[in-house]
């Protein structure tokens, strides 16, 4: 079984030791992983046929793409030649958009803030949209960049002035939610695989990177059903599916990060989920 691990160049550069790792599991599994920079293929059609060169040269097609880069492009073009694309570019595409995964949430009962899609080349109007506080995101916004806080008619003001009309946003109701906190549940397949609880006391964002800590977090069976609703509805390979919590510490639905990364889970645990998720691979569990 072969396959390709694909990073852009500098997201790989940020994640050298997960890479690293990534190819350890995958030769530990018999599996003969090539680790391949976005900038080194090229893709399109030639001579009216879907082609896919690296180093602009023909090269042979692996069973299986685990793309760890935002680029639904690429992954449409690996499925159209028959290879199982990890996460499948359907729920790339849905995932990576924030608006795009609150329509399809909205399907499935799933608790969530009060949310409004606002499309890029609209102007934020002179009236706040909605009751104190709230947060403004660009709908592909990662890491908790591209996300503000709006407490007041001068935070309000502030954003608008400083505000360009280039990206699709969306604007959620803060007035039910714990600031500075979240909970971020692992997934594989449709599979619980564990849950992290971040927090942040100095950012209303609890992301890792921007100075939270994480602990282990014990998901209750009602919780695990809200999960399962929606590992359900989605074909995921590995997947960080993220709750805020409402000032009754019930989960509101956040966000999914379709390229997620595990430093938090491997700070509070001894799982090792990129050995599982190669297994669930090697199983061939995502299916054209």
């Amino acid at each position: 079984m072969q396959g390709w691990l694909i990073y852009n160049d500098v997201d790989a550069k940020q994640n050298e030791s997960f890479i690293k790792w990534f190819l350890e599991e995958a030769r530990l599994q018999n599996i003969t992983l090539r680790f391949i920079r976005r900038e080194e293929l090229t893709i399109g059609v030639f001579q009216n046929r879907r082609t896919v060169l690296l180093h602009q040269k023909p090269v042979a097609l692996p069973d299986f793409a685990v793309v760890r880069t935002i680029d639904s492009m690429l992954s449409l073009q690996l499925e159209s030649l028959g290879i199982n694309v990890y996460n499948p570019s359907e729920t790339a595409i849905i995932c990576n958009n924030k608006a795009l995964t609150h329509f399809h949430l909205s399907k499935l009962d799933v608790p969530t803030a009060d949310t409004m899609f606002v499309p890029k080349g609209t102007p934020l109007p002179a009236e706040a949209p909605m009751p104190f506080p709230f947060v403004v995101k660009d709908t592909g916004g990662r890491g908790g960049r591209q996300v503000h806080l709006v407490i007041s008619d001068t935070s309000w003001n502030n954003l608008r002035a400083r505000f360009t009309d280039n990206h699709d946003l969306i604007i959620q109701s803060a007035t039910n939610v714990q600031q500075g906190k979240d909970v971020r549940v692992f997934v594989i397949g449709e599979r619980i695989i564990g849950a992290v609880l971040r927090e942040n006391k100095h950012d209303f964002r609890a992301n890792f990177k921007l100075g939270g800590s994480a602990s282990w977090y014990s998901l209750t069976d009602q919780e695990q059903k809200i999960v399962h609703k929606i590992t359900g509805y989605f074909r995921f390979g590995m997947a960080g599916i993220d709750f805020l919590l409402d000032n009754d510490g019930c989960l509101l639905f956040n966000e999914i990060e379709d390229v997620v990364g595990s430093r938090t889970l491997s700070a509070v645990s001894d799982i090792n989920i990129v050995r599982q998720y190669i297994a669930y691979i090697k199983s061939g569990n995502v299916t054209l």
